[in-house]
């Protein structure tokens, strides 16, 4: 069978298809046996279990996979056993690979976000199935000749090297959640035409965060004498994704939060433990807790301590708030400020709107994080004729 011929089997009305190495499997008939619940393995429905399986060990047993033959139908043709070779010409052809898992809002630039069910599996999401929020393409950056610029007032400049990152200021880590500013938009949706990408309630996802202190780096570079009489500084950062013109992604924060040993701001390299993905900002990236995610700035190239804002587009015409009569015929930018922190958010993960569920006692999962450090105090459900809805 090709690939394009196990897609089409997705459903159990279509039967249920999924690949491992060469092999295809029908496991229509043990859809409602799985351990993890139908839900968990139709994410993989008409493509290959591997990456999968990969997130979850358990299925890597001799038993399972012995379990798994009975159900095979056959083998992929030899032309399809390998991927397909990348485009040259398209300017996302060296985008990383990604898990079949999450939920594509546009593949270029990629953006996409975890499965509800899959993203209150576990406190911490896993690297793969981290929402992925992309502007531009991914770049490629080679490690070794990696440089990030520090700059401030009176042309003073700071050169490290992802090594001298490394080894010349303490690693701190820090458990902290990014959401996109555009999270829960096809709700919003629901209420009033929105423009921007048809984000569900996945554009949130929590990781373990490893890196040097943004604070640590500046006070080195002599960047922290700034008092409240010269006004309010910023800190703007530059990635090394750029456009076609070669204009990169930028944003800003005030600099008493990058300097603040409170807000926990870092330049982080690891992620879970691990290096940074290429998704998420290999090698380098800025990491603002409790702020929405469009200032964390991914591959970051350069850090400037500025008497104001970064000029980038993101930060002067874009990720600001307004009143629900401003339409995008009235609105002004320039009247706005920047978004920095988010209010509270919540929401249900399991079960999905319009799922029936069996009577008696029902398990709900969901989350509620709330930006600026802010604690979450409780979060209310309630039944009302048989709906649930978060207060």
């Amino acid at each position: 069978y090709s690939r394009a011929e196990v897609a089409q089997h997705r459903t159990p009305g279509e039967r249920v298809w999924v690949t491992y190495g060469t092999d295809v499997f029908d496991v229509t008939d043990f859809v409602e046996l799985h351990p993890g619940g139908p839900d968990k393995i139709l994410l993989a429905a008409g493509g290959a279990l591997e990456p999968f399986w990969a997130l979850y060990a358990v299925h890597s047993q001799p038993h399972v996979l012995e379990l798994l033959r009975d159900y095979k139908v056959g083998e992929l043709s030899p032309e399809d056993t390998a991927p397909p070779a990348g485009d040259a010409q398209d300017p996302f052809a060296g985008d990383p690979p990604r898990h079949p898992a999450l939920r594509v809002n546009s593949l270029k630039p990629f953006n996409a976000e975890p499965p509800p069910e899959l993203l209150t599996q576990s406190f911490l999401t896993p690297n793969e199935l981290f929402f992925t929020r992309n502007h531009l393409p991914v770049p490629a950056v080679e490690p070794g000749s990696y440089r990030l610029r520090v700059q401030g007032p009176g042309g003073r400049v700071l050169s490290l090297s992802l090594a001298e990152l490394r080894q010349r200021f303490p690693k701190h880590e820090v458990t902290a959640t990014l959401q996109c500013a555009g999270n829960r938009r096809s709700e919003m949706s629901r209420v009033r035409p929105v423009k921007g990408l048809p984000w569900d309630i996945g554009a949130i996802s929590t990781a373990r965060w490893g890196g040097a202190r943004l604070r640590d780096v500046l006070l080195a570079a002599g960047f922290g004498d700034k008092s409240d009489e010269d006004g309010e500084w910023h800190v703007c950062f530059e990635g090394l994704d750029v456009d076609a013109s070669g204009t990169p992604y930028g944003a800003s924060i005030p600099l008493k939060r990058a300097l603040s040993a409170d807000a926990e701001v870092l330049l982080a390299y690891e992620m879970n433990g691990q290096e940074l993905p290429r998704d998420h900002g290999f090698p380098v990236r800025a990491l603002v807790p409790g702020v929405v995610g469009a200032r964390s700035v991914k591959w970051l190239r350069s850090v400037v301590v500025s008497p104001s804002e970064s000029q980038s587009h993101w930060q002067q015409n874009d990720y600001k708030g307004f009143c629900p009569s401003v339409d995008w015929d009235s609105v002004d930018f320039r009247s706005a400020p920047a978004i920095q922190e988010l209010p509270v958010q919540s929401a249900i993960t399991e079960p999905r709107p319009g799922a029936a569920v069996p009577a008696g006692e029902l398990t709900v999962k969901g989350y509620a994080w709330s930006g600026g450090g802010r604690e979450v105090v409780r979060v209310d459900v309630s039944l009302d004729g048989g709906r649930i809805h978060q207060l």
